[in-house]
Formats: C-alpha cells, structure tokens, sequence
C-alpha cells in the first residue's frame, strides 16, 4: 500500500510539473506583453550575411531553443510570409510576415540577411515555433494563420499587414 500511495505521489508530481512546464512560457509571454507593450527593441536589431543557412555570430550566445527556431524559419519562408507577427516593432521595420523578424532578406546568391529582431522578443518566436510545429503536424497555412490570429487578437498590438491566405 506504501509503495501505490509513493507511486502516485510521484506520479501526480511529474504531471504538477508537467502542467507548470506548459503553462509557463504562456504566462511570461502575457507578462512580457504587458511590460513591454508586446513590442521587441528595435534599437538594437543587428543585421547579418552569411551564406546559406549558416547561422548568424549573434546568435552564439543565445539559448538552444532560439538558435533552432531560427534554422527552422530559414527552412519555411513559404509558411511564415504568410504569419503575421504580433511584436508591435516590425511596424518601424517594414515588416509584413513573422518571416521578416528573422530575416531581412535572401539575396539571389543564396545568402542570408539575417535579423536579431527576433532574438528581442517572445512573440516572434513563440508564433514561428507554433507555425511550424502546426505545419508539420499537416495543418494549411490558411488553419495555421486562423489560430495565430485568434491567440494573438487580444492583448497584443495590431499584426503585420500580411497578405491575405
């Protein structure tokens, strides 16, 4: 009887974490939102070329998780273009997807104008991750950008002007 009740004790600690894992990156998102105004400091957007999908230098300081949500945009240009983003700041930057707050441009020669925009909020990558994630879990980018929309439609500030789906 001692080793059930141990058992589900630990089990019910594993899903009380579980459940706070979750909903953590939720709720400092909403806090960060209503510090900052859901926007990201363009003052200090760093702009890089490299060639191909070669990450840029000021990523290698930055967590794990950024580095990966920025190879993943790279690799789904067709997908975020028609995200919008919900960070306020690509307003200033002429930004009109999700997309844009990664990367500035892709030259004809291949290379990558990379943009640290991204790495100065956690709506921009919160939105591409779920973007992704969706569109490899065979969602349309017409379901994907809906669900965007009706996350981010209260409490943030307008979305980029993206084209229609």
């Amino acid at each position: 009887m001692l080793r059930l009740f141990k058992k589900l004790l630990f089990l019910s600690a594993i899903l009380i974490i579980t459940i706070i894992w979750a909903i953590l990156p939720n709720m400092n998102e909403e806090k960060d939102a209503q510090k900052n105004n859901n926007t990201a400091d363009v003052s200090e957007d760093v702009r890089e070329e490299t060639a191909n999908q070669t990450l840029p230098t000021f990523l290698s300081e930055k967590p794990d998780n950024i580095k990966i949500v920025y190879t993943e945009v790279s690799k789904n240009k067709k997908l975020l273009e028609n995200i919008p983003c919900y960070c306020d700041s690509g307003a200033a930057e002429g930004h009109k997807s999700n997309y844009d707050c990664f990367i500035k441009e892709n030259k004809d020669n291949g290379r990558i104008v990379w943009d640290a925009h991204a790495t100065n909020s956690r709506v921009c990558p919160n939105i591409a991750s779920q973007a992704i994630v969706d569109y490899n879990d065979g969602k349309s980018i017409k379901e994907i950008r809906q669900g965007i929309e009706d996350k981010y439609k209260e409490g943030y500030p307008t979305p980029t002007p993206t084209p229609e789906v």
